[in-house]
């Protein structure tokens, strides 16, 4: 193993798919100035891992187990907004790339980046900068020259599970949380837990801001 540098950038390492972690912790670990604290294969864990590690970033996947890697960097972003968030993924498509950022993610690389590539990515957020890899700069620069709209044809709120859309769409409706349990058959209980999560997601107070950007972005259009 390559000696770590004192004061090496701190990783942790989030993908499910073991062959991927060691090669990424080898190609780390060879950089000299950064430290890989730990490993590990799912959203859940990466937040557990990063109160435990205490780490500069976290390079993270889209596509795990469970909790998905944007919802993993929401909740890392929420516990620690100390800690960067740099996604490494193979998935490129916009409404991806929009939720990863609406989540508080500072980087977004593809798979296949190079060594030197990462490493500057990983320097540079944890110096505070925001950095994409080639094939997604202008992807970004797009969105959000638009005002961050998802492309015509993609879902609103792409950061959204179809089932928190649901419930958003009902509830910029109008719908009370009772309604909306007894229209989707869920508990009322259930229904105030998706709307907490809904509301983190979005940023947002509480109902009334929620119902405001939900008509906004066309839900809430039914009787």
């Amino acid at each position: 193993m390559e000696e770590v540098a004192p004061g090496a950038i701190r990783v942790v390492v989030v993908d499910d798919h073991p062959v991927v972690r060691r090669g990424l912790r080898a190609l780390l670990d060879s950089l000299g100035d950064v430290e890989v604290v730990g490993e590990v294969a799912d959203g859940e864990a990466a937040v557990r891992e990063v109160q435990l590690t205490h780490p500069d970033v976290v390079l993270m996947d889209v596509q795990l187990p469970g909790v998905d890697g944007v919802e993993a960097t929401r909740r890392v972003c929420r516990a620690r907004p100390d800690v960067a968030v740099l996604m490494l993924t193979m998935f490129d498509d916009d409404s991806t790339v929009f939720a990863a950022m609406r989540a508080g993610a500072r980087g977004y690389l593809l798979k296949g980046a190079e060594q030197e590539e990462i490493g500057r990515a990983l320097r540079a957020v944890v110096a505070g900068q925001v950095v994409f890899g080639p094939g997604v700069a202008a992807r970004v620069l797009g969105l959000f020259s638009g005002g961050a709209v998802p492309a015509v044809g993609e879902p609103a709120f792409p950061e959204l599970t179809e089932r928190e859309r649901q419930i958003l769409d009902l509830l910029a409706a109008g719908r009370r949380t009772a309604s909306i349990a007894q229209a989707l058959h869920l508990s009322p209980k259930t229904v105030s837990n998706h709307l907490t999560t809904v509301f983190a997601k979005l940023q947002v107070a509480g109902r009334a801001e929620a119902i405001v950007e939900a008509r906004q972005r066309g839900l809430g259009g039914r009787s």
